[in-house]
């Protein structure tokens, strides 16, 4: 089932995250709908919190973008960043209007400590585009948007072209 996308700026974007307990039916069929949103959108990753769920668990699929597909569901993750600051460029978000792009930082390589639909412990590094796309699904379980990230003038910017546009929006 596809899931409404959340978008800024909806409080519950800022949001800090609660660990799963207990991987349910529920939080199974949650992540069925949020890869086939996610595909659907289209996006290489999707976080709970960007479909209404203050949950910390994400997908994602970067090689997508390649004609693959390798879905991953990854349920409480953590995260430990290391190698060299990066620019991940053009990054844009399917909770950020207007598709709205901007170049970030984030580091090259990535840790990840997390658990798959099964229980079952995940140990694995990443680099590159998956490090990127890891990382930036993982600041949304922390109430972080990559706009957070900008400088304050690009943001500013932004803030008042979404301004503009949600009245234009509210006023049709």
């Amino acid at each position: 089932m596809l899931l409404d996308i959340v978008t800024y700026p909806d409080p519950r974007l800022k949001e800090v995250c609660a660990p799963v307990l207990e991987v349910t039916e529920e939080i199974r069929r949650l992540a069925a709908d949020m890869l086939e949103t996610m595909y659907a959108a289209p996006g290489v990753g999707l976080a709970a919190p960007q479909v209404g769920r203050s949950i910390r668990m994400l997908v994602m699929d970067p090689t997508v973008q390649d004609g693959e597909k390798n879905p991953r569901v990854l349920v409480n993750p953590v995260l430990s960043l290391s190698g060299e600051e990066v620019r991940s460029e053009a990054e844009g978000c399917l909770s950020v209007p207007m598709n709205y792009r901007a170049d970030v930082r984030r580091m090259s390589n990535v840790h990840l400590s997390a658990m798959d639909l099964d229980g079952n412990r995940i140990e694995e590094d990443l680099e590159g585009f998956p490090a990127i796309v890891l990382q930036h699904e993982y600041d949304h379980l922390d109430g972080i948007l990559f706009i957070d990230k900008i400088s304050r003038l690009r943001r500013s910017l932004y803030d008042s072209k979404v301004k503009k546009w949600l009245k234009r929006k509210t006023a049709a």
